[in-house]
């Protein structure tokens, strides 16, 4: 029977951050397990490439189940099957969140070392970063990092409608704060997209500890008394034990780190019985706290070709390809959502909590109306949600897609703070700055204007922002899953170490956090030191005498 020292089941972001951090110690063998293929399509490198991924190119095809809270709307819930996971797919933001976010989870989720000034060495580590090098960021690592290539005149004007509605320019939604309208960083290096994939695996393809199985879905952990001793995989038609020698590495997802973990006997007692799964350990934790952020959204026509709606005509679509090709540039360039920022629904939130996403086209993610003439889009998030969801077994049956409740709106405050996020957008889309460009708001219109009638249209309209998280917490309470090195509770030889290991979602895009997450877990499983917290460079400069240049 094949063995290896690590398995890692999942190659999404942290799954190809330990890959690569963990095959450094030549001395080791490490499996990297991936249920979805290859991204050898250029759509995955191409930055408007996004725009096909919503619409069900490599992912699982998932749903939530009825949503209580929403008149029972179904709502399509992407989740990546690919290598390179949801970096492999997403719009390419770099946020990070706000540094509030890990400080909460030091000093009220009990993650002593994962406050903000322990985490960012390790978001500085990942980067290369085309323009910043600072307190903040950093570059010569292995992630790309730049600014968008492709913006339009609308996203210049965007930003000066927000400074018009008293919202600050910022230049850097990842430096010293977080409010403010502005241009996202990206996870891109030179025109393409960086994905993890692209960013960890591909440079060291031909390092020969580290295998990459693709097409390979685990079925379950192999346990031996209360010991992962490795996984059962499905490829095709045949099943195989792998063994792991040191330890087995969970790194399936937000929806599937708990999905394997309760397939494989792990998780609330009373579901793993009623699901026909043998209970190998009662955590009463697993598949709950999941935390998402949920979009609303502002269309509206504009006054001529102002974004790229009509890049979609067949003779435009094949220039813009040829322009892409020969000089990486023109709409192709473009992630399609790279002017946004961050801002206040609650005046006495703790940091800014409504994300805003400019986009440049109508219909631009799957189940979003697109306008017969030309469109632009601004998304509004409510990124300090209360409310809790789970995910759960459908069946016994590892193939079977996975019971995904969300649970949007559950508390009335994140009801309320989004219906405040969506009045924001719409607010932002009328100043003077936007008039040039835009004609008229068509979604949600003009038959929704009290709370109730935008309620109405939320509950028709809203999707997901696709940042699921917590849903194998750590923490040190009952309901946390993992401890603060990553280990699950009351298992030997077994670590999770993903997105669904964040007590609480960060107020932002999870794209970057997961990346640190993938970091700092690699050094904790090699029992590395950690790197020095950081000191911002104001506390070292008071600490020096000042010199005669200061002085004078």
């Amino acid at each position: 029977m094949k063995s290896y020292d690590y398995i890692i089941t999942g190659a999404g972001p942290a799954g190809c951050v330990l890959a690569n951090r963990l095959s450094e110690d030549r001395d080791v063998s490490v499996l990297l397990l991936e249920a979805g293929g290859g991204d050898w399509n250029p759509l995955f490198h191409m930055p408007a490439g996004f725009a096909k991924m919503t619409k069900g190119v490599a992912s699982w095809g998932w749903e939530t189940v009825p949503q209580k809270h929403m008149k029972n709307r179904v709502l399509r819930y992407t989740q990546a099957k690919v290598i390179g996971g949801g970096s492999s797919i997403n719009a390419q933001l770099y946020a990070r969140g706000n540094a509030t976010d890990y400080d909460l989870w030091a000093k009220e989720d009990g993650c002593t070392g994962w406050s903000y000034r322990d985490i960012l060495p390790y978001f500085k580590r990942a980067e290369d970063n085309q323009r910043f090098a600072d307190d903040y960021h950093s570059y010569g690592g292995p992630l790309g990092v730049s600014m968008p290539a492709a913006t339009l005149p609308i996203c210049d004007a965007y930003i000066r409608a927000g400074q018009e509605l008293g919202i600050p320019y910022n230049h850097d939604f990842n430096g010293k704060q977080q409010a403010g309208v502005g241009f996202y960083q990206l996870t891109q290096r030179n025109r393409r997209r960086s994905s993890a994939s692209m960013a960890y695996l591909a440079p060291i393809k031909n390092r020969k500890n580290l295998t990459v199985r693709m097409g390979a879905q685990v079925a379950k952990i192999v346990i031996e008394g209360m010991r992962a001793v490795g996984v059962e995989v499905i490829t095709g038609n045949r099943r195989e034990v792998i063994r792991a020698d040191r330890e087995v590495v969970v790194s399936s997802g937000a929806i599937g780190s708990p999905k394997l973990l309760l397939q494989s006997g792990i998780g609330p007692a009373n579901h793993l019985t009623s699901a026909g799964v043998s209970v190998v350990h009662d955590l009463p934790g697993v598949g709950e706290n999941l935390q998402d952020h949920l979009d609303l959204f502002v269309i509206s026509e504009c006054t001529g070709d102002h974004t790229y709606d009509g890049v979609a005509k067949l003779h435009r679509t094949l220039w813009a390809g040829l322009q892409y090709v020969m000089f990486r540039s023109g709409p192709v360039a473009s992630s399609l959502f790279e002017t946004g920022g961050f801002w206040y629904a609650d005046a006495d939130a703790r940091s800014p909590d409504i994300q805003f996403h400019l986009g440049l086209g109508s219909g631009i993610e799957a189940g979003v109306e697109r306008l017969k003439n030309a469109g632009v889009t601004l998304n509004s998030a409510y990124l300090h949600p209360r409310s809790r969801g789970t995910v759960r077994l459908r069946s016994g049956d590892p193939t079977a897609a996975p019971l995904i409740d969300p649970n949007y709106w559950s508390d009335p405050h994140d009801r309320q703070m989004s219906i405040e996020g969506l009045k924001l957008a719409r607010e932002i889309m009328q100043q003077a700055a936007l008039k040039p460009y835009v004609l008229a708001e068509r979604l949600p219109g003009p038959k929704y204007n009290s709370d109730a009638e935008l309620f109405e249209y939320g509950c028709a309209n809203a999707k997901t922002d696709h940042h699921p998280v917590g849903t194998c917490k750590m923490g040190t309470d009952s309901m946390a899953v993992v401890d603060l090195e990553l280990k699950v509770y009351g298992m030997e030889g077994l670590r999770v170490c993903d997105s669904s290991i964040m007590p609480r979602v960060p107020s932002a895009n999870t794209n970057a956090p997961t990346i640190m997450i993938g970091e700092k877990g690699a050094d904790i499983i090699r029992n590395m030191v950690p790197l020095p917290p950081t000191i911002f460079s104001n506390e070292l400069n008071a600490k020096r005498p000042r010199s005669r240049a200061h002085i004078s």
